[in-house]
C-alpha cells in the first residue's frame, strides 16, 4: 500500500463513528447578553445645573455610579478643538467607561436654503468630532417648523406644530430627506451611525421618522429611540422603531417630570426592544426634578433590572 493511502486509512480508521441521534446531547443554549446601560451628560447638566456642566465631571459620577458608557450632548460642550476632544476621550477610557453615543440638534424645517445649509455643515462638523471622539452613533433630528412661541409653547402642543405659512409637511419631507443625502458621505467615511430620533417635528410620529429613514436607504441612517417622546399609546409606537434602533434614550421621572411625567413599562419595553433584535447600548436620559446625584443611580438600577 502506498504510504498516502495507508496514511488515510489509518485516519479513517481513527475516526470515531458517528454518534446515534438518540445519543447526540441537545445544543447548548445561547445566552444573551444583557443590555450595556449608558447615561446620557444631560442627565446631569439638564441645561441648568451649572455644577454639573463639565463633562470630566459628569464621566467622574457615571463611573463612580457603576455605568457602562457615556452619551455625550454635543451643545454641553464648552469647546470643540481637538485637543478638547482628546482629553475628554483620554478621561473616559480611565474610568472604563465607553464614548457610546452622541446627541445634536439641527433643524431643516426651513424653506431658506442657506439656513438648510448651515444646519448641514453643522451636522457634518458634529459628525467628524464624533469621529474624533471614537463615538459610533450620533443622534440628528429634523428640527421643529419653529412656529411656536418657545419649547415650553411646544410641549404645551403635545409636540404637534403647524407648518409655516404657505409651506407643508411634504415640502419638510423633501428638505429634510436631501439634507441627509448630502451628509451622509460624511457619516460613511468616518463610520458614524447616524440616529433620527423621534423628536418632534417630522420625528412625532413613528411613520414620519421612518418615512425619512426609508427614503435615505442607507446602514448609516438608522433611528436613535426615545422612550419618552410618544405622549400617548407608546408601546405600539416604540415597536415600530424597535428594528431600526441603534441607540435607546430611556427616560426616567424621578421628582416628576419638568415638561411631562410619563410612567413608563421598563420591563415590557425591554421585552419590545429584545424580540426585535435590539442588542445595543441603552443611555439613560433622566428628566426629572429630583437631584440628578440621587434620581441617576435609582434609574440605572431600575434599567439594569428591566434589560438583564
Amino acid at each position: 500500500m502506498k504510504r498516502r493511502h495507508f496514511l488515510a486509512a489509518g485516519a479513517l480508521a481513527a475516526t470515531p463513528a458517528p454518534l446515534r441521534s438518540e445519543e447526540n446531547p441537545p445544543p447548548t443554549p445561547l445566552l444573551r447578553a444583557a443590555n450595556r446601560i449608558g447615561v446620557f451628560s444631560y442627565s446631569f447638566w439638564g441645561f441648568r445645573r451649572d455644577e454639573l456642566r463639565d463633562l470630566h465631571v459628569c464621566l467622574d459620577h457615571a463611573a463612580r455610579m457603576g455605568f457602562d458608557g457615556f452619551e455625550i450632548l454635543q451643545r454641553q460642550l464648552e469647546a470643540t478643538d481637538n485637543a478638547t476632544l482628546q482629553k475628554l476621550k483620554r478621561h473616559a477610557f480611565v474610568n472604563g467607561l465607553d464614548l457610546m453615543g452622541y446627541s445634536t440638534h439641527q433643524g431643516f424645517l426651513s424653506p431658506d436654503k442657506e439656513k438648510r445649509q448651515r444646519n448641514i455643515d453643522h451636522t457634518v462638523e458634529c459628525i467628524e468630532q464624533a469621529y474624533a471622539l471614537g463615538i459610533p452613533t450620533m443622534r440628528v433630528n429634523s428640527g421643529t417648523w419653529g412656529t411656536s412661541k418657545s419649547f415650553d409653547d411646544l410641549m404645551a402642543k403635545r409636540g404637534i406644530e403647524e407648518p409655516l405659512e404657505g409651506h407643508t409637511e411634504e415640502d419638510a419631507y423633501d428638505w429634510v430627506i436631501d439634507a441627509y443625502e448630502k451628509i451622509l458621505p460624511t457619516a460613511e467615511k468616518c463610520g458614524v451611525v447616524m440616529g433620527l430620533e423621534n423628536h418632534w417635528g417630522l420625528g412625532v410620529t413613528p411613520e414620519g421618522v421612518m418615512r425619512v429613514v426609508d427614503a435615505v436607504d442607507s446602514p448609516w441612517l438608522r433611528v436613535t429611540l426615545d422612550t419618552g417622546n410618544f405622549l400617548e399609546d407608546p408601546y405600539d409606537r416604540l415597536a415600530m422603531l424597535a428594528p431600526d434602533t441603534v441607540l435607546l434614550q430611556a427616560k426616567t421621572y424621578f421628582g416628576e417630570g419638568v415638561w411631562y411625567t410619563l410612567d413608563l413599562d421598563y420591563p415590557r419595553i425591554a421585552k419590545i426592544l429584545r424580540d426585535a433584535g435590539f442588542s445595543g447600548y441603552v443611555s439613560l436620559e433622566f428628566e426629572g426634578k429630583e437631584d440628578p446625584l440621587t434620581a441617576i443611580p435609582k434609574s440605572l438600577k431600575l434599567l439594569r433590572s428591566a434589560f438583564a
